[in-house]
């Protein structure tokens, strides 16, 4: 075992340093990996910058380079600076939190809140809300008092997300969707009739119409698959969906559905005209279905394997109301 210093009392404000004298097990092997083993919650691309730009000492002197080959008897001194302020403010907005520890945050997202500051929407994000709700003895992630957002849902999506707070959930929540172990369900509400069960599959880009939009493209986008459920229909002119990701595309489930003919109810920016399954509702429902004011999509379920304890856990996320009174006046 390493000779390991670690201080015990510093606030999140303050600098730490990890002390460590090279035991014969770790001879051999390079910094940054043995590094990022032995101090447990900083990733190995987090040691590997700290490295390069010199806070990593080695018997005393200066080394930048990640790589360079560990040998018995070695101290080193890994100096982790304060993290820098968030550049978003921190601001008060309540949160509909499903389950929180040192790690990560899940919480139900309503719609109409941004997940990231952005021009002409610099304040009442998610990223502000979380800010605030986690206060000043944040950790941060890369060096910086800010949520690691993992995976995002579109401003006027609903449901369960994920949110780290940590590097090391950070790191592991990326990997896990990047490798689509992660289960994500969705429940959406689409015009026409789907069949019972299938998938969509298309590549996904910008649509070169509109840069705007995003569309299932022949060159240059990304491979993107859809699982899908049909759970209820309605008035056989409304599809009740349960959407299932292999792929995490932006606007991936309101592309594949509304290219394949059954665009969302509500959708701004893919239902651009009167859908010819409409004329089936009566003229009230028809109505009330054609101006719901945001696209009927919701992130009801999401699984994942936690990042410290590997116990596996399982959220979701109820209807939010305005969902639930249209889904009860298709089915009145």
């Amino acid at each position: 075992m390493s000779d390991v210093s670690i201080p015990d009392s510093l606030s999140a404000d303050a600098a730490m340093l990890y002390a460590f004298t090279i035991q014969q097990g770790q001879a051999g092997q390079r910094a940054d990996r043995m590094l990022a083993d032995a101090i447990g919650t900083l990733s190995r691309s987090r040691v590997k910058t700290l490295i390069e730009t010199g806070y990593l000492t080695c018997n005393g002197s200066p080394r930048r380079d990640p790589s360079f080959t560990l040998r018995e008897g070695m101290t080193l001194e890994l100096h982790l600076p304060p993290p820098e302020p968030a550049r978003p403010q921190a601001e008060s907005i309540p949160l509909d939190i499903l389950f929180e520890d040192r790690d990560l945050i899940v919480l139900n997202k309503p719609a109409g809140l941004v997940v990231h500051p952005a021009p002409g929407n610099e304040t009442g994000t998610l990223v502000n809300a979380l800010l605030g709700h986690c206060g000043p003895d944040f950790e941060g992630i890369g060096g910086e008092k800010r949520p690691g957002i993992v995976h995002r849902l579109d401003k006027d999506t609903s449901g369960v997300m994920v949110v780290a707070k940590t590097p090391l959930a950070h790191e592991a929540l990326s990997e896990a969707f990047a490798t689509r172990t992660m289960e994500r369900a969705y429940l959406a509400l689409a015009w026409g009739i789907l069949p019972p069960a299938g998938e969509f599959e298309g590549a996904i880009g910008r649509d070169k119409r509109d840069r705007k939009r995003m569309a299932v493209v022949i060159q240059g986008g990304k491979q993107a698959l859809t699982r899908y459920k049909t759970k209820e229909t309605f008035h056989n002119a409304v599809s009740l969906v349960e959407c299932r990701l292999a792929t995490g595309r932006t606007h991936q489930i309101r592309v594949h559905l509304s290219h394949n003919g059954h665009p969302l109810l509500g959708d701004p920016v893919y239902l651009r005209r009167i859908p010819a399954a409409a004329r089936k509702l009566p003229v009230t429902l028809r109505d009330e279905a054609l101006d719901f004011p945001r696209q009927a999509l919701h992130a009801a379920t999401l699984g994942f394997t936690h990042p410290r304890t590997r116990e596996m856990l399982h959220f979701t996320a109820p209807l939010p109301e305005d969902f639930q009174a249209l889904m009860g006046s298709l089915k009145a």
